[in-house]
């Protein structure tokens, strides 16, 4: 029996899987499709880049990181629903770094209209620069697109092989294809025959791919229900195996102490630590060191023996220095108005006007599983092991540090303890790369301590929003903000593809200028601040503050107008877009709305449309012995297409706990250019007793399917900080929210 790795280059998921004697099959109808990256052995056919059928079942590739959010049960769900396969037999595995597996969806995510009013063209629009994708072999996990990605490539993929295997059935039982049907990963004759997938691999490969017609979503079997996710049993039992779990024969283990201001290393002394019992090599890497030995604890003891002395920060020193470069960029020019409706300088006599500014701080990733990596270099080749969300720019980073070429790089993609975006980054798999050179031959599993993690991640920027608005006769007139931020994809576009494109940058606006409310004098305007401290993608991006500024100052609004906020927002979104409508009224209905509480408990509000989908939450809180206590949140979404309810609801109260912990203790503050908070006691996450219960309703009012996995995290700090105002009349306008308030931990 041939090893995977003949197939898949030995990526693996959930386990290795063994192939042989079988077929590859699908096909996904593009304009010359990216090359199959499958390299099928003796006997074994490669047909599609997507399913594997072999004397033991059907292998789906997933090449979409699974990070807990279920991505890959979903995925391959969509193939299998219309491969007519049993989903107890279906196995799943992480597809290799490959041009084939571009994500089709993530270009179109930059385009800069407002999205929920976007036409039939936009929207073809958006799907021709997913083409691009392909260009730039942008295999990522983010975003919220793996699904928008896969919904319709996935089903192709799935009814042309079972086309492809009704045609091989045909031919060898000379039936016409129309006679035959599919069933639990047979193709069933007229008479009852069965013949299993499995036995007609070989004939299939032969088949040219059909054009497919996609199966009604009344015809479904799979799609629309909860199924057993792929990743649980082993999650659940301990054997499931992330990155840092990786061991094989004859490894060593590495701790990493890079640079805490990312600038030069001065001068280092590690003679005692190299002769400390069981260090192997102390490795320079020009801005940092690692320390190899027989165990991880020891490697860390020893790298924190070293003594070093460390360059200059090539950015502000201190957080208020770079608060001081944030606000200076509102004199400058705007760098994008993307929203401008009406005039908010020309508003009526008789109207009311309020002004807020608003701030958030710079946020760590702070995944459970820290940044680690498995690197194996021969001289020629290079293996490794670990979690990330973009292997092909894993791949390309890691073959120039180690001067080959990317062919000769092998990337196996791990579970992973979280991602949230910081996986999205390729520089501790550089890292590792750089300390196997050290040792050719020998794999070495590099792991970062906690306190390096949060050092040196790439952070979520600090942001401030000054915004004005005006009220008369119960209504909203105007809107008027401008938000300042460092920029996050100049930055990370530049890492990922080398290059950063000019013009308005989204990122700073995204959350805040389109946001589906009927206020007729709307503007919104960005300023790109000048400072270049460590940035990154941080789960839901832009939108994770600027959800927070909008709905803060919308309930400002209603306070201003004597309008409730539930209903006032009801009457801005009914004649707007009826999907956020829904939700509102769906999370009024739930959480049993009446506009008033009881002494001693408040409630709040926001609905912030994220990656396509309008996400409304209710949040409650309550005081008890002078502290105060979040005891429901009820949340209401609108994705379009439920493709597994549960998943869903998983991921927004998973995504609401990520925005709450955020909201109320999480904050990452720099001196001397450095990252002050090293740890989870200094940067504090939503404890389990602080977790409100939950309640989920998925709507499907969309015409189109859309993201899911970051829309939870917006409305969450909006919601509470509007409960506290509720509950204490105090108007929080900065995160996070214990600098003012006191929870029950």
């Amino acid at each position: 029996m041939a090893s995977i790795g003949k197939i898949a280059r030995r990526t693996f998921l959930f386990g290795a899987v063994a192939v042989a004697g079988g077929a590859a099959f699908g096909a996904w109808y593009v304009s010359r499709p990216a090359p199959n990256p499958l390299k099928p052995g003796a006997g074994e056919a490669a047909l599609n880049a997507f399913v594997v059928v072999d004397a033991e079942g059907v292998t789906l590739i997933a090449p979409r990181a699974e990070m807990g959010q279920g991505t890959m049960t979903t995925w391959a769900a969509l193939i299998a629903e219309e491969m007519d396969l049993d989903w107890d037999a279906v196995n799943i595995i992480h597809g290799p770094p490959a041009q084939a597996y571009y994500n089709s969806a993530l270009m179109g995510e930059g385009l800069n209209h407002k999205g929920y009013d976007a036409s039939s063209f936009q929207h073809s629009l958006g799907e021709m620069m997913g083409v691009m994708g392909k260009v730039f072999s942008m295999q990522v996990t983010g975003g919220s697109t793996a699904m928008k990605d896969g919904y319709e490539r996935m089903r192709v993929t799935g009814a042309a092989a079972r086309e492809m295997l009704k045609t091989a059935a045909a031919n060898r039982l000379n039936l016409p294809v129309a006679d035959l049907r599919t069933e639990n990963g047979s193709v069933i004759a007229p008479d009852g025959t069965a013949i299993p997938y499995t036995e007609l691999a070989a004939e299939a490969a032969t088949v040219e791919p059909p054009k497919v017609e996609l199966r009604d979503r009344r015809d479904w079997k799979l799609l629309g229900k909860s199924l057993l996710r792929k990743d649980i049993p082993a999650k659940s039992t301990g054997t499931a195996q992330f990155g840092i779990d990786t061991r094989l024969p004859g490894m060593r283990f590495a701790a990493v102490r890079m640079s805490p201001t990312r600038g030069a290393m001065a001068s280092y002394d590690a003679f005692e630590a190299s002769r400390m019992p069981g260090v192997e090599k102390v490795v320079d890497l020009g801005d940092g060191l690692a320390v190899i030995a027989t165990n991880t604890w020891l490697a860390q003891q020893a790298v924190d023996a070293i003594e070093v002395d460390w360059g200059p920060a090539p950015y502000p020193a201190s957080t208020d220095e770079m608060v001081t470069a944030i606000e200076a960029a509102f004199d400058a020019d705007p760098n994008s108005t993307l929203r401008d409706d009406g005039n908010p300088d020309k508003l009526p006599s008789g109207a009311t006007t309020i002004e807020a500014e608003y701030r958030v701080p710079f946020l760590a990733h702070a995944t459970m599983e820290p940044m680690n990596a498995t690197a194996w270099f021969d001289g020629q080749h290079l293996r490794l092991w670990c979690g990330n969300q973009g292997p092909t720019f894993l791949r390309d980073a890691c073959a120039a540090e180690a001067g080959i070429a990317p062919e000769e790089v092998e990337v196996n993609v791990t579970l992973m303890g979280g991602g949230f975006g910081r996986r999205g980054e390729f520089d501790y798999a550089v890292i590792a790369t750089r300390i196997a050179k050290a040792v050719p031959g020998t794999p070495v599993n590099v792991t970062w301590s906690r306190e390096e993690d949060m050092t040196h991640d790439y952070y979520r920027p600090a942001a401030i929003a000054r915004i004005k608005g005006a009220v008369k006769d119960g209504q909203p007139l105007a809107f008027d903000a401008q938000v300042s931020s460092p920029s996050i994809a100049q930055q990370a576009l530049k890492r990922w593809v080398g290059f950063a494109p000019g013009g308005p940058d989204k990122g700073i606006v995204d959350g805040i200028y389109n946001q589906p409310y009927g206020i007729p004098n709307y503007r919104v305007r960005g300023h790109k601040a000048d400072i270049a401290p460590p940035l990154g993608f941080w789960r839901s991006v832009g939108a994770s503050f600027n959800g927070f500024f909008h709905e803060s100052f919308m309930d400002e609004l209603a306070v201003a107008a004597g309008a409730d906020p539930l209903e006032m927002r009801l009457k801005l979104t009914r004649d707007e877009w009826l999907p956020a409508f829904y939700v509102l009224e769906a999370v009024r209905d739930m959480s049993g709305w009446t506009g008033k509480t009881e002494e001693g408990v408040g409630r709040g509000l926001a609905m912030v449309y994220s990656f396509g989908t309008p996400t409304a939450m209710v949040i409650e809180v309550r005081e008890t012995d002078g502290m105060i206590r979040l005891t429901d949140a009820w949340i209401a979404a609108d994705p379009g297409v439920a493709l597994d309810p549960s998943i869903i609801e998983a991921q927004l109260t998973g995504a609401m706990a990520y925005g709450l912990s955020a909201a109320i203790g999480e904050e990452i503050t720099f001196a001397d250019g450095r990252v002050e908070q090293q740890n989870f006691p200094d940067y504090d996450p939503l404890r389990m007793p602080q977790m409100p219960r939950v309640a989920v309703k998925v709507l499907e009012n969309q015409e189109r399917l859309n993201g899911i996995g970051e829309v939870g995290t917006p409305p969450a700090a909006p919601a509470l900080a509007n409960a506290l105002f509720d509950l204490t009349g105090k108007r929080a306008r900065s995160l996070p929210l214990n600098k003012e308030f006191d929870f029950h931990v």
